[in-house]
């Protein structure tokens, strides 16, 4: 019988230690679940967008498509990247007052789907050319790499990310929102943020209110209106970035770069403090104006293709930017020629935030 029971032990020890191990193993594989990110210029309503301004975290051989919606919606497929959570930004790619929104995304198969809409002011759906890209980040970074993200649905934080691990936060509603990324403090204004209206129903845009960095957090103001400047109640999601690119990657590119264009000025001019005029390869990043409402960025020492740039307008009114044409490399330099801004369906000067960055 004694005998009988130090057997009967030693299969349960045997067990729990397969359980225990079994469960170590499950926490350690979530533990290292790695970044997915991707990005693309959609310059084709179906098919295959440009491949020298396409590339993500999946495998060689794999490329982005695109299927059509309704009037001036479409599908983009980034393919085996599929997960749920993460952030997604939209900028619309356009000669004229148009702006383009996410609607929704998630996981179909091996892949991820972003359901992109796009419209002209006032409301009137139309197909526009854009640029879109995707990430979702885990882990730590120095504080130097401040980075965090948000995902509001109109209502609560449906998706965030903090490099420090500490809680985001979001107050306010009705179309104005106060941020708090807490841990991710600099004692002065450093990085960039870029703000993207989710709305699956109604024409919604989206920008940066406001911006007070502390040494403890950054604290973001987001409003956001519908297609005839009055606030609206939406989602939205929010990504911040210090020296670290916008795709979140876990191995960050080395050719990126972002500036914050705080001037009206004719230029070219460098954007102080440097904090907010960062370069990866340490050169001096300038705006210039092209014409009314039109800015002309110029990034130096980083331009590697396949490359990708997204803007957002900064200030409390209804005005919002886009991007006029696509950007260009020449040598090493990246010509953002230009990020234009609008109040209503008119040019005007208008403050905003660009950023840029390279696969590689």
């Amino acid at each position: 019988m004694r005998q009988l029971r130090k057997v009967i032990l030693r299969i349960l020890c045997v067990t729990l230690l397969l359980v225990s191990g079994l469960a170590a193993t499950a926490t350690s594989a979530q533990a290292a679940v790695p970044d997915r990110w991707g990005f693309a210029y959609v310059n084709a309503y179906s098919g295959i967008p440009s491949p020298a301004h396409q590339a993500g975290s999946w495998s060689v051989g794999f490329n982005v498509s695109v299927t059509p919606g309704a009037v001036g919606q479409s599908f983009v497929r980034f393919p085996q990247i599929a997960t749920t959570g993460g952030v997604v930004h939209v900028t619309a790619v356009a000669q004229d007052a148009y702006w383009c929104q996410a609607q929704n995304w998630g996981p179909s198969g091996p892949d991820l789907v972003v359901a992109v809409q796009c419209y002209r002011y006032g409301g009137a759906p139309v197909f526009a050319q854009y640029t879109v890209v995707f990430e979702t980040s885990t882990g730590t970074l120095p504080v130097a790499q401040g980075f965090g993200y948000v995902h509001y649905n109109g209502a609560f934080i449906a998706g965030q990310f903090n490099s420090v691990s500490a809680p985001n936060s979001v107050t306010g509603g009705g179309g104005s929102w106060t941020v708090s990324l807490p841990g991710l403090g600099s004692p002065a204004a450093a990085g960039n943020i870029q703000v993207t209206a989710v709305n699956p129903t109604q024409p919604a845009r989206c920008k940066v209110a406001g911006w007070t960095p502390t040494a403890s957090g950054q604290m973001i103001q987001v409003r956001c209106f519908n297609a005839t400047n009055v606030p609206l109640n939406t989602g939205w999601t929010l990504t911040y970035q210090r020296e670290r690119a916008i795709t979140g990657a876990a191995i960050p590119p080395k050719n990126f770069a972002y500036t914050f264009d705080l001037s009206s000025a004719p230029g070219p001019y460098a954007p102080t403090p440097v904090g907010i005029n960062h370069n990866s390869q340490l050169g001096v990043n300038t705006v210039q104006s092209s014409g009314v409402g039109l800015r002309m960025v110029l990034f130096p020492q980083v331009a590697a293709a396949p490359t990708h740039v997204q803007a957002t307008a900064f200030g409390p009114g209804p005005e919002f930017c886009n991007l006029q044409t696509l950007w260009t490399l020449s040598g090493t330099t990246v010509f953002v020629r230009n990020v234009a801004c609008y109040s209503a369906g008119t040019r005007v000067s208008h403050r905003s935030m660009t950023t840029y960055t390279s696969a590689f």
